[in-house]
């Protein structure tokens, strides 16, 4: 961390503007809680250990655009105020913010068994797993004003709507769990957001974000491993117009795609693809603990699952992990993801 911290670029906003560097990062601070209400209690109680190492890396880290994951959402954005109020504390002013609601914890229109094992009612029968609405959502910090009418919110698409869906089915070829579950299933676990921010001349920087199921927790049908590949292989289409017009550049999608291009659970080509889409490149950022690895699972090990990456004409002048120095320091108690960050020079 004290490497890291020595090496920051730091983007201060000045009498004259804003200076030409940008730095983006993405961070699954896995601030969830067990119930509403709890994580804002968190907060505000001012006690609470993964709360305070959180905002010490982030602070640490000053990134100028941060896409949160793994964060309760609630109607009125009161945690995420409070959140952002601790970091307000120390120096680092998020006066713009994107919350909106999560398919977590929503549920269907009418109760049904979405995740096929006879019963309804449970989190997995959610659009999104949560057991209560909001419940692991994400959010968008930045302190570049956003263009609030041109959000494009995805997280409404039906599964069964994606060109070339990879729906699940039993071998027999019949819908799995059901054809009535797959003409309510969203195809977003959390939420697909392109947010627009205005840069300081007047143009916009479009920032693409989510949090994929992980492609895990399932059946033979690979119910959860072909929905994470669907939703990342969504900000592709979204760039080929299949949903209307594309983005225009500058892009930067940053995100938790919860797949490793080359190890653990998955279907790598989802992530491959996406990383050799010639209209974005891949930083490589990393850390020198860990590599290009990312997170750090008890069962799994290390992998590379939380992205950051630019469109193909911004010039990248640094990058990196927080990654843990020790077992003691903020970074380790914060979560077991680590934040990702990404300079790039707005010419």
């Amino acid at each position: 961390m004290r490497q890291l911290a020595a090496g920051l670029l730091l983007i201060l906003a000045a009498g004259t503007g804003w200076a030409d560097t940008l730095r983006i990062a993405t961070f699954n601070t896995e601030l969830s809680r067990a119930g509403p209400g709890l994580l804002l209690r968190d907060i505000t109680g001012g006690s609470d250990p993964q709360v305070a190492a959180v905002v010490e890396v982030i602070t640490t880290a000053r990134p100028d655009i941060l896409a949160l994951q793994g964060i309760d959402w609630d109607y009125e954005g009161r945690a995420l105020a409070a959140f952002a109020a601790l970091m307000a504390d120390r120096g680092l002013d998020y006066s713009y913010r994107v919350a909106l609601q999560p398919n977590s914890g929503l549920p269907p229109p009418a109760p049904l068994d979405l995740d096929g094992n006879g019963k309804t009612g449970e989190p997995r029968d959610n659009q999104g797993y949560g057991r209560f609405r909001g419940q692991s959502g994400i959010a968008l910090l930045s302190r570049l004003p956003v263009d609030h009418e041109g959000i494009r919110d995805i997280s409404s698409l039906l599964w069964k709507d994606m060109p070339g869906a990879l729906l699940p089915h039993y071998p027999d070829g019949s819908p799995f769990p059901s054809a009535e579950v797959q003409a309510v299933q969203r195809l977003s676990a959390t939420g697909h957001w392109l947010v627009p921010l205005v840069l300081p001349d007047g143009s916009r920087l479009n920032v693409m974000t989510f949090h994929a199921t992980p492609p895990l927790f399932d059946g033979p049908e690979d119910r959860n491993g072909k929905r994470n590949h669907d939703e990342i292989r969504l900000w592709q289409l979204l760039l080929d117009e299949t949903f209307g017009p594309a983005p225009e550049p500058p892009i930067v999608i940053a995100g938790d795609a919860n797949l490793d291009p080359e190890h653990g659970e998955g279907r790598k080509d989802a992530i491959r693809s996406l990383l050799a889409d010639s209209r974005l490149q891949d930083p490589l950022p990393q850390s020198p603990q860990g590599g290009t690895a990312t997170v750090e699972w008890e069962s799994a090990g290390r992998r590379r699952v939380d992205y950051v990456l630019p469109s193909a004409g911004l010039t990248v002048t640094a990058s990196g992990v927080v990654w843990p120095d020790g077992q003691d320091t903020p970074a380790a108690t914060a979560s077991r993801h680590r934040l990702v960050w990404v300079d790039l020079l707005m010419d």
